[in-house]
Parts: C-alpha cells; structure tokens; sequence
C-alpha cells in the first residue's frame, strides 16, 4: 500500500524538490491542471528529464487529501545511473562487465532479493526501465540487504535500446526460458554478460528474447514447473561466475 508519508505533495514543494537536485522516482500530476506554478514544474520535469504520469484527481486523492495542489512525487532512495556512463568505466577497469536487466519484476522483495543475489556475485550494475518495474522502496533495500546502495542501479527510458547498446559494446546477451533445449551449463558463459530477467507473470518480452544471444533453461526435475525470478537469477549467477573463475 501506497503511504502518505512516504511521498512529497504540492507544486512548490516537489518544484524546490527538484530544484534541489532530488531524484524523483515518482511523479504524479493531475489531469487539467493549470497555471504559473505548473508551468513552472513541467519546465523543470523537462529540463532533467523526469518521467511523469497525468492521473485523475481520485488516483492522487487515494494517497493524501490534503493540500497537494494536484501534484505527488516519491523521492528516490538511491541515486539512478545510466547504463552508458557505468558500461565504459566497467571496460576501463579492465574487467569483463556482468549486467542483469530486469524486465518488468514487480515486487520489490523479488527485486530486493535479486539485487543482493547480484552484489553477491559480482555483477558490476542493474538496468531497469523507468515503467513497469517495482519501486525502490524500504522495503526493497531491506531485502536487499542494502545492496541497492552499493550497486549501480541504471534507470532506463527503454530497456530495449539499452540491451542493443550493451549487444553493440561487445556484451553476449542471455536469458532463460522453460522453452529452450539448450540447458543453462552448456551454454558458453564467460566474458563480457548480460543477463535478462523477466517479470513474475509475462516473463521475458519478445522484443528482448529476439535480441538474445542464448536462450537458457534451468532443468528441473520436481513437481512444479517454474521457478521464482529471484532464485532463477541466483541459479544463472552462479552458473556465469563459475565458469568465469574455472
């Protein structure tokens, strides 16, 4: 459930907000909304590039009626990095870049849960899109384990275009479906990585499985058929690092 207290209402505030440096996470703007002030926010919105929904008043007033002015924003809890800036310091370091990007993983625990998975493993940053993935929230970090603070986390417009970027620098692109013969251990994993996780309920779309290198699936043997996201990243993980370090 969506807290009052967790986010920041009204034009001046999230304006300052802005204005200020803070990265929104979040922000929510009335439908009709008008006047100085709000053109003076959409001017700042613009000006950093801050994603934004324009929402009916009830969808604001599910989370506070007091004066919000028809404005909401969530402050992010970490500091967002872009893919393109993280990539080339990884090659400069002389290291082989291991990247997980996540397609559309929606609960923060699962979320959580992968990022320290990652830390644990090595992976040098996440790439997320800016819709449609859960939130870094208290309770992602706490998952975590507070990996989320450490780890390069990169906030992506398109997740598309980012894969292609990283496919273009030299990167095998990866990921696992129950539907590929070719069995995760068998694949050739060493060098440089990125490995596509998908949602808890879609999986991986089709537009990244098209621009996969490999397609994995994890053998299972029991009664039940899949695997949670979260434990399918830490079985691909360890199968990368394993044969990167043998």
């Amino acid at each position: 459930m969506i807290k009052e207290s967790d986010c920041i209402f009204g034009l001046r505030a999230v304006i300052e907000a802005i204005k200020a440096g803070k990265q929104i996470d979040r922000l929510l703007i009335r439908q009709g909304l008008k006047g100085a002030l709000y053109h003076e926010l959409m001017g700042e919105v613009r000006k950093y590039n801050i994603s934004y929904q324009i929402v009916p008043l009830e969808r604001i007033e599910l989370v506070t009626r007091k004066n919000h002015q028809g404005v909401l924003a969530w402050l992010s809890l970490i500091e967002f990095q872009k893919i393109t800036n993280v990539l080339p310091m990884i090659f400069e370091m002389g290291e082989d870049p291991l990247i997980i990007a996540i397609d559309g993983v929606s609960d923060v625990r699962n979320f959580g849960a992968i990022v320290r998975t990652a830390s644990c493993m090595g992976t040098h940053a996440v790439v997320i899109p800016e819709k449609g993935s859960a939130r870094i929230t208290g309770d992602a970090v706490k998952t975590s384990a507070g990996a989320l603070h450490s780890l390069p986390v990169c906030r992506e417009k398109s997740i598309v275009r980012s894969i292609e970027y990283m496919k273009d620098s030299g990167l095998k692109v990866i990921c696992a479906t129950e539907k590929s013969e070719l069995k995760v251990y068998d694949a050739p994993l060493k060098g440089p990585v990125v490995l596509i996780l998908g949602s808890e309920d879609k999986g991986i779309s089709r537009e990244l499985t098209a621009l996969s290198d490999y397609q994995l699936r994890i053998p299972i043997t029991g009664t039940i058929s899949s695997l949670n996201v979260s434990v399918s990243a830490g079985i691909l993980l360890y199968e990368i690092v394993k044969q990167r370090t043998a």
